[in-house]
């Protein structure tokens, strides 16, 4: 899936209708932020804005899906349609796992962090407690910083 060709088409059939970026994100119930990302190619529309925004955008969701105005012709259209679905999962796949690693993450930096309260708590020197205090403190802060990042590019 090509994010950079879907963006540019996504542009040029927005300023096609006239429409600017704040117009569509209201339209389809979303930021303008979201739309600049999809523009750039940084970032692909959610999978349940593909029919509401192809609508918006006066084409198909096969032909926003492959950046371009299809053909008619029925064997094109169908192969086309085919490779859409096959790119469309595997794109949401790899978001999926991101998401999946993400909580990985924060998984266990709150473990680390709930062990650094027991240490506290359970009377460990001072020096114990101060590292583990910290380690929780760092933990939490990692775990917000890949969170925002992982959200901030999709």
């Amino acid at each position: 899936m090509n994010q950079i060709k879907i963006g540019k088409f996504i542009a040029q059939l927005r300023k096609e209708k006239n429409m600017t970026q704040e117009v569509l994100a209201k339209k389809l119930n979303v930021n303008n932020k979201s739309i600049s990302r999809w523009e750039n190619g940084n970032s692909m529309p959610d999978l349940s804005l593909l029919k509401p925004l192809s609508y918006e955008l006066g084409v198909s969701i096969n032909e926003l899906l492959s950046g371009e105005k299809i053909s008619t012709d029925k064997n094109n259209y169908q192969e086309k349609f085919e490779e859409n679905v096959i790119k469309t999962i595997q794109h949401y796949n790899q978001n999926k796992t991101k998401a999946l690693i993400t909580i990985g993450y924060l998984l266990s930096f709150s473990s680390f962090f709930a062990a650094s309260i027991i240490g506290i708590v359970d009377g460990a020197t001072f020096e114990a407690k101060t590292f583990l205090l910290i380690g929780g403190i760092l933990a939490i802060i990692t775990g917000i910083y890949y969170l925002y990042h992982y959200y901030t590019k999709n």
